[in-house]
């Protein structure tokens, strides 16, 4: 093994016990100081090959080298203990614990941190944040903060503990294109440091602007390995999925109907009693894409929770083809015509212990066409419902008795869409609906968005994605501190712009009111 390689892993092989082959004898290695990419379609073996490397999986077979020592980890401490550390798309934090004390947390000893030790950890914590760009309440109680805070907390956690290989999950889902160039600044001046980086990532921009050279898995296997000045997303794009791909999406004009859905003088208090929105109007409208653009955690989350009947409102009213649905739960919204993809798919879109079949019909359950003499749940008719949606959606299952949770992530959010969107509905509330998702299956969510906008369907779009906010959207809404800045139509924005208004710096010289009409 070369000195200049911090890992080697050769000939890695996992068959999980329900007979699925995983990996197929994958090698990767990684060079000190270097970003190295790793892309893949979902289910190519990206998570299984880090969760291996993190101690998180054993290999059924293959061989590790640490810095040229053989090692094999029990468990995520045993890699930790050689300067390996994961931070995973879905979090591993203490709900009830603030976010100072989840990064400190496992740090702490034989007894609980001294106040001067607590006061020296927060003064370091403070530095690292402001060195990186990034902005976490770290007294706040994490389960009161949204999704893209947490995962600052978890990339801050990981940093903390000083690792020499760092390995990122979909690290950037949910920061703004200013946060981002901050934290690729805080990434490149880890690797000068002499640390090396695996950045898993489904954005090929970002493998061309940050890594030095990028590893490809398909199907289980390698696809190829490239230096990254030599690369172009055509490259990757078809080293990914075996074939050329054209990544647009064709928008025709829209016929701009009434209006699905009104809000009026929305005020939401978030889970800390504060006001997350204070007197917010607009309308969404038939043969529409309303996409809503902002940094996490200014109401995003609130107002798509008060909307789909997870969150009270205060005060102000919503209503969906002219009937007040504020206050009813998510089981009379579907009623009224309502379809909701969440933002984390593994906590609000299913329940992981349950099937496929059985997830592919939640909210719909109660419907003749699914049960039989007295109340009976066919399971058969069931069954070919799922594999319908399974087919349609391209989803990659092998058995629709299967587990949710035996799912990669991504075919977890395509299950989650393809039942929503079988609903008919008139409005779609779609929340981060491509995040964690591969070129094919972003394109084909994308794909299935702008086909229901052009069926007529209202579509409330809440993305981190900037790219997905000017592609899908016909009006875009930018969101700060509870309120819109302005909406405009995407030809009236650029991306600076758009970026001051995410800040807070700038809002749009028409009034509010005339612009969400």
């Amino acid at each position: 093994m070369s000195e200049s390689l911090a890992i080697q892993m050769l000939s890695i092989q996992k068959i999980y016990p329900d007979g699925t082959v995983a990996l197929k004898g994958v090698n990767f290695d990684l060079r000190r100081g270097e970003i190295h990419g790793l892309l893949g379609e979902n289910g190519a073996g990206k998570s299984t090959l880090t969760k291996i490397l993190s101690g998180l999986l054993r290999p059924t077979e293959g061989k590790i080298f640490i810095r040229g020592k053989l090692k094999n980890f029990r468990n995520p401490s045993d890699a930790l203990r050689s300067g390996i550390g994961m931070v995973h798309q879905h979090f591993a934090l203490v709900p009830t614990f603030s976010a100072l004390e989840n990064i400190l947390l496992g740090q702490e000893g034989s007894s609980n941190l001294s106040r001067l030790q607590m006061s020296k950890a927060r003064a370091r914590v403070e530095e690292m944040m402001r060195a990186g760009g990034f902005s976490v309440p770290l007294d706040a109680r994490t389960e009161s903060l949204a999704v893209g805070v947490q995962q600052r907390v978890e990339i801050i956690k990981m940093l903390y503990r000083s690792v020499d290989v760092l390995i990122l999950d979909e690290p950037t889902a949910v920061l703004t294109p200013v946060e981002v160039h901050d934290f690729f600044k805080t990434l490149r001046t880890l690797r000068d440091a002499g640390k090396s980086i695996i950045l898993i990532t489904h954005k090929l921009k970002e493998i061309l602007d940050v890594t030095d050279r990028v590893t490809v898995l398909r199907q289980g296997q390698n696809a190829g390995q490239i230096a990254t000045p030599e690369a172009t997303p055509e490259i990757l794009a078809r080293m990914m999925i075996g074939h050329d791909v054209l990544p647009s999406i064709e928008k025709k004009p829209t016929q701009i109907g009434s209006a699905i859905m009104q809000v009026s003088h929305l005020r939401v208090k978030d889970n800390l009693g504060l006001h997350s929105i204070e007197d917010l109007s607009f309308a969404v409208h038939a043969g529409e894409i309303l996409g809503i653009a902002g940094v996490e955690g200014n109401g995003q989350t609130e107002l798509v929770e008060a909307i789909t009947g997870l969150r009270p409102v205060e005060h102000g009213e919503i209503s969906i083809n002219e009937k007040n649905i504020a206050g009813q739960n998510p089981r009379q919204l579907y009623q009224q015509g309502l379809a909701h993809v969440p933002e984390d798919r593994r906590r609000l879109g299913m329940i992981l212990e349950f099937s496929l079949s059985e997830n592919s019909i939640l909210g719909v359950h109660r419907e003749k066409r699914f049960h039989g003499w007295l109340g009976k749940i066919l399971w058969g008719k069931v069954g070919s419902h799922t594999w319908d949606l399974i087919k349609k959606f391209s989803i990659v299952a092998s058995d629709v008795k299967a587990p949710a949770k035996s799912l990669s992530g991504g075919n977890q959010q395509k299950l989650v869409c393809a039942r929503e969107f079988d609903k008919q509905p008139s409005l779609v509330v779609a929340a981060q609906p491509t995040r964690g998702l591969d070129i094919s299956a972003t394109q084909y969510i994308r794909d299935q968005l702008v086909h229901l906008r052009d069926e007529g369907k209202a579509v409330l779009l809440v993305s981190a994605d900037l790219e997905e906010i000017f592609q899908l959207s016909d009006r875009i809404a930018v969101m700060y501190e509870g309120k819109f800045m302005g909406v405009a139509k995407p030809e009236e924005l650029d991306r600076e712009r758009i970026g001051l208004m995410m800040g807070g710096v700038s809002a749009l010289a028409a009034p509010v009111g005339e612009a969400a009409r």
